[in-house]
């Protein structure tokens, strides 16, 4: 079925993502109702098998559920250690703090995951500017991290996508030519835009820095990069850290709950992105991986990575430049605008992204015209240089499986034995020490009641251990 020669498909997609850009209030009713629709006209019209494709890209969905769950945990870790008040007294005054901090993004991003760089710039950026980030800016992160990981195999999921598939770093590399530029440009625009709209005030005074949060910060990425290289799931070693890390400090699992929303709505896209019948793309050349850059911008760009690699002959390093950067242009368009945005609901509105985050687009016009001059195109064919993974994936798949189990155990303990304590009563007195008044009983105001009873317990130490950790020791302190 089609409609004026579009399949059929295509149009409820195009719909989908109309409504998600339309009814930015409601993107994750409107993306789930859009999946549910693909599902049924392709269970019902076509003689594609769902099953079949939900067995090719399991994997995919998996794994990018674990790395958006996971990296939330990673950036209340990474905001509670310490070391966000300490990189901001580093930083210079004005807009020149702005543009550092995106350069940082950027950086941070050629060595891990675009998505974990994306959200602890966003972490940073909201201490450093009081809370009050423009949308421009945050596009200008988004771009900067999705820039530095489309010159490196490990900085994104379609570079590491291209890199099993055989494209040698060096031809990833090339990406840098465009990328170096495209980060100054957007960069100084949206660091005098944020400047303009909230200077940064007086930074904090001091700072205690958590060397055991920053211990566990650093083994989640040396865990994503690690698992990355040996099973190609980088979301198994993400999850393995946070894991061994909850022994010395409490997993904030709050925030999973928080990103839950905006996880299952990219998911909800990706799903709907790998129904649609995309049985080929044009011929490999540098105008076609120019156009896919503005393709991934709305649609997801991990199934076209993947008909890319099965053509097998581009430029690998502006195909890596396009369909990475070119995702920066709406929010949805890539996994590190969607993590950001879990954390800035506010910049989940298309057209304000669109009009605040102009920069990108032309810094994606300006850049690949800069590696069409300097670079030119250079085709690499990759049936000339077959390759192997260092893993089985069955053996990466079975991991992957046992720790996915390993995690919601540990979850569901939590949450049972939380639900536990907090459905108890807690006895707080009329008065505090100090001659503070309680607010009321029960839930209502407990902790400046409960460090009354618990002096010795101060505000950094809450700050490590968590209030639901505080609320237990007081039940258990009575």
């Amino acid at each position: 079925m089609s409609v004026f020669g579009i399949p059929f498909a295509f149009v409820l997609f195009g719909l989908t993502l109309a409504g998600v850009a339309i009814f930015h209030r409601r993107n994750f009713e409107v993306a789930a109702t859009g999946l549910v629709a693909v599902l049924i006209y392709t269970l019902v019209a076509t003689n594609v098998s769902v099953a079949e494709d939900l067995d090719d890209h399991w994997r995919l969905l998996l794994n990018l559920a674990g790395l958006l769950f996971g990296f939330a945990i990673l950036a209340r870790h990474f905001e509670d250690s310490g070391v966000p008040e300490w990189f901001m007294r580093k930083l210079p005054g004005g807009w020149g703090a702005g543009f550092l901090l995106l350069l940082g993004v950027a950086f941070a991003s050629t060595f891990i995951d675009n998505i974990a760089a994306a959200i602890l710039g966003g972490v940073v950026a909201k201490k450093l500017y009081r809370g009050k980030v423009g949308v421009g800016y945050l596009a200008a992160i988004v771009a900067a991290s999705n820039a530095g990981g489309a010159g490196s195999p490990v900085g994104d999921t379609t570079t590491t996508m291209m890199w099993i598939g055989g494209v040698p770093p060096v031809e990833l590399a090339r990406a840098f030519f465009a990328i170096v530029f495209v980060v100054a440009f957007s960069g100084l625009i949206a660091a005098r835009m944020q400047h303009k709209l909230n200077p940064i005030g007086d930074l904090p005074a001091g700072y205690d820095i958590d060397v055991a949060r920053l211990g566990i910060v650093s083994l989640i990425i040396g865990g994503a990069i690690a698992s990355n290289i040996l099973i190609e799931f980088p979301a198994v070693g993400v999850w393995v850290a946070i894991l061994l890390g909850g022994l010395i400090r409490p997993i904030p699992w709050g925030e999973a709950r928080t990103a839950a929303k905006g996880t299952i709505f990219l998911l909800s896209l990706v799903t709907a992105a790998s129904l649609m019948p995309l049985s080929s793309l044009p011929s490999p050349s540098w105008h076609s991986s120019i156009g896919l850059g503005y393709v991934s911008a709305v649609f997801d760009n991990i199934p076209l990575t993947a008909l890319a690699l099965f053509q097998g002959t581009y430029d690998w390093g502006l195909l890596a430049f396009a369909v990475g950067y070119g995702g920066s242009m709406i929010w949805f368009g890539s996994s590190a605008g969607v993590g950001l945005c879990n954390r800035f609901p506010e910049a989940k509105h298309t057209l304000r992204w669109i009009k605040e985050g102009w920069h990108v687009a032309v810094a994606y016009v300006l850049g690949v015209t800069i590696y069409m001059v300097v670079i030119g195109w250079r085709p690499y064919n990759l049936r000339q240089h077959p390759t192997h993974p260092l893993v089985d994936p069955t053996i990466g798949g079975g991991i992957a499986a046992g720790v996915t189990a390993l995690a919601l155990y540990v979850a569901l303990r939590h949450w049972l034995t939380v639900r536990h304590g907090l459905a108890q009563p807690l006895p707080v007195p009329a008065a505090v020490p100090g001659g503070a008044e309680a607010s009321a009983p029960g839930r209502q105001g407990p902790h400046g009641a409960i460090r009354g009873h618990l002096p010795h317990l101060d505000g950094s130490w809450i700050r490590r251990n968590g209030r639901r950790t505080l609320v237990r020791l007081h039940l258990r302190h009575h």
